[in-house]
């Protein structure tokens, strides 16, 4: 390998047919950067549909209740139901493994939107009872101001958090916004804060268009007494919410005198579940670009196999000489071997570095847009993938050198020699 007489001759060897030499490189480089190109183009998808949860506990569910569809206790189908506070301790004391509990109230219900005033101003925007732990929950980024604290919930005060959506609309621009006070259906609030919704998407937008009030100044202020609309549930890290979840389902039942095999009077939405499903989609894409890449490898490689098989017969004559000069098999096998090889090798790192090129450009492109709405973000490979590929590039040179080299030692010297 250390010997400069054999890379000379390989140098030789591979540039007496420059063109075919370059042609059989080529699908090499294709398959490498066909194979980097998807992984990439899979991770800057992954890092878009992710930047959505950015902040967000993904071990969460959110739960509501609905209409009871079975009779039970000689209580009757069809009827509703309310989640009470007592609810929410309960689910709190008697389900191990969650870390927080938070009951909502929305004004207007899922969707709805509410007439909110200041000034000659005013707008249509969803109003929501909230504890502090809220904002560990979903992504919220507090431009100017404050959040709830306990000193709102124990004092009831009417305050309010807006996001920049209803700043927008409800006053001028440059503004001052806290300390003012807004009147959500005929109740009067002080804004606090102001907030921004991490993520992206085009529902983001819609979500700067909210307003946060403490949870009991919400029940005092539209007459809500004990009832929650809804909760947000999120697991510790040592539990998934979705394993959890049937046993805050036993804890409503029980309480509101449900049959415990009516599925429909509680509705959920499981985060964590939409969360696992959208990672084993990656790795389902990482497994095609592996196998789209592989293949179009494999025919490189093929490629390069065939070319060195028509090199082996070219040189067939030399080969005779050789071996009657005294080479031994293993010696000419490694010189087919080595030849085969380098050009894998050779052509394959320059189908990672052209990849690169490729991927720096389009970061560089995407650094001066605005990110915050795409499902697209950073598309990288890691250094694993690299040292992936390098390895592919080692063991498939190997493959393509073998056959041709084994028909180089199989040919007898006398019968090489006789080769015009």
């Amino acid at each position: 390998m250390f010997s400069r007489d054999r890379w000379d001759e390989i140098i030789e060897a591979l540039t007496a047919n420059w063109f075919r030499t370059l042609l059989t490189a080529f699908g090499v480089l294709w398959g490498i950067f066909i194979l980097v190109i998807l992984l990439a183009a899979g991770k800057g998808l992954e890092n878009g549909v992710k930047q959505g949860f950015s902040g967000m506990a993904t071990n969460s569910m959110f739960m509501w209740s609905q209409t009871i569809s079975k009779s039970y206790k000689g209580l009757p189908k069809g009827r509703n139901y309310n989640f009470k506070l007592g609810d929410v301790e309960a689910i709190k004391e008697t389900v191990p493994g969650l870390e927080i509990v938070s009951p909502r109230n929305q004004l207007g219900g899922f969707g709805g939107a509410n007439n909110v005033v200041r000034g000659l101003n005013s707008g249509a925007y969803n109003v929501y009872g909230d504890y502090p732990e809220i904002i560990r929950q979903q992504p919220m980024d507090i431009t100017s101001g404050r959040f709830v604290n306990y000193s709102d919930i124990e004092q009831k005060r009417k305050v309010a958090i807006i996001g920049e959506g209803v700043k927008a609309g409800l006053y001028d621009i440059d503004e001052e916004v806290l300390g003012t006070y807004i009147k959500i259906n005929g109740v009067n609030f002080m804004v606090v804060g102001t907030y921004k919704k991490k993520g992206s998407g085009g529902n983001v937008e819609e979500q700067q268009k909210e307003i946060f009030v403490p949870f009991t100044a919400y029940s005092q202020a539209f007459n809500m007494g004990d009832v929650v609309g809804w909760m947000a549930i999120t697991a510790d890290d040592d539990h998934s919410i979705t394993e959890l979840k049937s046993n805050v389902f036993d804890v409503i039942k029980t309480r509101h005198s449900i049959h415990p095999e009516d599925d429909r009077a509680v509705g959920n939405f499981d985060l964590y579940e939409e969360y696992s499903r959208i990672n084993g989609l990656f790795i389902a894409l990482r497994l095609v670009a592996y196998f789209v890449g592989t293949l179009v490898l494999l025919s490189g490689i093929i490629g390069i196999s065939n070319i060195m098989l028509i090199v082996v017969k070219e040189r067939t004559n030399e080969i005779g000489v050789r071996r009657a000069l005294g080479a031994s098999p293993w010696s000419i096998r490694g010189q087919i071997l080595l030849e085969s090889i380098f050009l894998t090798i050779v052509s394959g790192m320059a189908g990672i570095i052209l990849s690169t090129l490729v991927i720096y450009v389009v970061n560089s492109l995407l650094d001066g847009m605005d990110t915050s709405e795409m499902m697209f973000l950073n598309p990288t490979v890691n250094i694993g993938v690299v040292l992936i590929a390098l390895a592919i590039l080692v063991i498939s040179g190997l493959l393509a050198g073998l056959i041709p080299a084994q028909n180089a030692i199989k040919i007898k010297p006398v019968d090489a020699l006789r080769t015009e």
